[in-house]
């Protein structure tokens, strides 16, 4: 299986208001997503992540990310830029922007929404965040951050049925 997300923001007290978050704490919030993410997501199933994975200390990112299930490639979002090298060497791998195909389907991923994308014109879709569901999708577009999926990552099947 193949999952999307992004804008975890673990660790990220703040968020819990700037995003109106149902957590009290940053540690009810982190044990939240963490329960959320493992109930869908096994230990072979692939998982991209589209940025802002957390936001706190090192050690602390690298305790959660232990815990996460799947195999887990991260798309840099403004909150990753200062991630330790450890931390970023536990993603498969740690990219700006990626385009794939799953199922014969072209996917653009980016941590920030474009107005346009390669292909886009051609039945293209392209996967965002950051937006923590602020903005409207243009064409074939989805936010996939946590604050737009109900605080876990989607299914590749499910955004085939929405698009």
């Amino acid at each position: 299986m193949k999952y999307f997300t992004s804008d975890t923001h673990f660790g990220h007290a703040n968020i819990i208001q700037y995003s109106d978050r149902p957590w009290d704490s940053v540690e009810e919030m982190d044990e939240g997503l963490i329960a959320n993410w493992n109930a869908r997501v096994r230990k072979g199933d692939e998982v991209y992540h589209l940025g802002d994975f957390a936001f706190c200390r090192s050690n602390r990112a690298e305790e959660i990310f232990d815990r996460l299930n799947g195999q887990i490639f991260l798309l840099e979002g403004n909150h990753d830029r200062r991630m330790r090298k450890s931390m970023r060497e536990r993603f498969i791998w740690v990219k700006q922007r990626e385009e794939i195909r799953v199922n014969g389907q072209k996917i653009v991923l980016s941590h920030y929404a474009m107005r346009t994308w390669n292909q886009s014109h051609r039945g293209s879709w392209q996967l965002y965040g950051h937006s923590h569901d602020s903005l409207p999708p243009i064409g074939l577009q989805m936010d996939v951050g946590v604050d737009a999926q109900n605080y876990m990552p989607i299914s590749f099947e499910e955004i085939r049925a929405v698009m």
